[in-house]
């Protein structure tokens, strides 16, 4: 039999001290924060979870390869090993390197997007949702009815409605500029997509006449889920089966500061030679040199390696078990969580454990600070406060309240994240004191980053 216990497949070689604080501390650094976590000082925070993004251990390989990096303007070696890399498992003719995955998503959303039109997707996160509306288009989102409801056990939540697709493609299929998946689907758990739902994505696109752009951010955790959950994938190489899930689409937005394995970069990569043409234009704009898009030419070694890293199995199988652990540990502690638990991050349902916080009170983001002021957590609302202003300025609740712990990769250790269980099942047991907010300050978009915060007297 083989071992039960999954071991991290490496050891540890450099860290980085946590400075310890008291729950008084934290009240007071929260509040002259606003109440938002997302200004906080991150040496107050003592297990950040607020997001995956950028925020892993790179490998002793990656470091090595940072060493090598060539910033040359045009045509740096670090330039060709990149390209390389990424065409290795996305092999479209165009790669376009941008300093992370926004800048992929507006210069793709300034080419395509416009008044009038419509994107759809199975659940848009919040840059690319902020990305189409910026341009004028609508951001509709066309998950499975499944992806709405976060106690059901079923392996595919993230896939798109065809149903739902298929009717508004034939309706108004003239103002779908393009059609979206994200893999996984983070607004809503983590949650992957099958390649027999992508396949069915791809035949409508086909027969409408619409080309299918991946949000591919984590597509090795995706491929991984394929692996392990959709009959027939079980025997493959993961590497093989993101070609696959690549062979589908006419192009990706890609932030390299997830499972590019980097702290920073991503890119926009598309087979279409009129619209790459117009796409580097704007990347000259805004980002830099096609040759290098607003990167050092150490960072693009660096994605370079990660890509190479992302799929192995060991990884894999480290990656997705250590979370694992930490949703099964909070769902037998009896912490709400979606459930399948996803692949970079658990995700509290905090609807569920704060019944009596009206939706437009957030309470996402009254859980979150109080994991915060318990335990010393920064975690991340994705609710509605993230998701609940309108583009007429009006404002209504999100389809879900939760709030996601997002576990950096290859970070932190088995009894920091027993820790975490331990301080969610302390504030759940206490969940009924908790109380709402109202926001005192916001700006017009992605209000959730930089919007102030007051608790709302009870």
């Amino acid at each position: 039999m083989p071992p039960r216990t999954i071991i991290e497949p490496f050891r540890i070689h450099s860290v980085a001290p946590l400075r310890m604080t008291t729950e008084a501390e934290r009240r007071e650094a929260i509040g002259r924060a606003g109440y938002n976590l997302f200004a906080l000082r991150s040496e107050d925070v003592l297990i950040d979870l607020l997001t995956d993004s950028g925020t892993g251990a790179m490998s002793s390989e990656q470091w090595a390869d940072i060493q090598r990096g060539d910033e040359s303007y045009a045509g740096s070696p670090s330039w060709y090993r990149f390209e390389s890399a990424v065409k290795q498992l996305f092999p479209f003719s165009h790669v376009i390197p941008t300093h992370q995955g926004r800048a992929a998503e507006k210069i793709l959303m300034t080419a395509l997007g416009a008044p009038g039109r419509v994107v759809p997707n199975n659940t848009h996160f919040d840059t690319t949702r902020a990305n189409v509306e910026a341009a004028g288009a609508e951001a509709l989102d066309l998950v499975i009815a499944e992806g709405h409801d976060p106690s059901l056990d079923h392996p595919f939540k993230g896939n798109m409605d065809l149903g739902k697709l298929e009717a508004l493609l034939r309706e108004r299929g003239s103002d779908v500029p393009l059609v979206f998946v994200t893999i996984t689907n983070n607004s809503g758990g983590g949650q992957p997509v099958s390649l027999e739902n992508l396949r069915g994505v791809r035949e409508l696109c086909d027969r409408y006449g619409v080309p299918l752009y991946l949000d591919a951010c984590r597509f090795a955790e995706n491929a991984w889920f394929i692996r392990e959950r959709e009959q027939g994938q079980g025997e493959r190489e993961v590497a093989d089966i993101v070609r696959d899930i690549a062979s589908l689409a006419d192009g990706m937005t890609m932030s390299a500061k997830k499972d590019g394995l980097a702290n920073i970069g991503g890119w926009l990569a598309l087979n279409d030679d009129e619209l790459a043409a117009r796409c580097r234009n704007l990347l000259i704009l805004t980002e830099g040199f096609p040759t290098y898009g607003g990167l050092a030419g150490r960072d693009l070694d660096a994605i370079a390696q990660g890509l190479t890293e992302v799929v192995q199995h060991e990884y894999l199988r480290y990656r997705m078990r250590s979370t694992w652990y930490l949703g099964e540990g909070l769902h037998r502690a009896g912490v709400p969580v979606v459930r399948p638990v996803g692949g970079h991050a658990v995700y509290l349902d905090a609807r569920a454990l704060l019944p009596h916080v009206p939706p437009l009170q957030y309470p996402g983001h009254a859980l979150a600070l109080a994991l915060y002021e318990a335990g010393g957590i920064r975690s991340g609302e994705i609710g509605t406060v993230m998701f609940g202003r309108q583009t007429d300025g009006s404002e209504k609740p999100a389809p879900l309240d939760l709030v996601r712990l997002a576990v950096p990769r290859r970070t932190y250790t088995q009894s920091h994240i027993d820790y975490v269980i331990d301080v969610c099942a302390e504030v759940a047991g206490r969940a009924s004191e908790l109380g709402g907010y109202r926001i005192t300050e916001e700006p017009p978009a992605l209000r959730h980053f930089t919007a102030k915060f007051e608790p709302v007297a009870t």
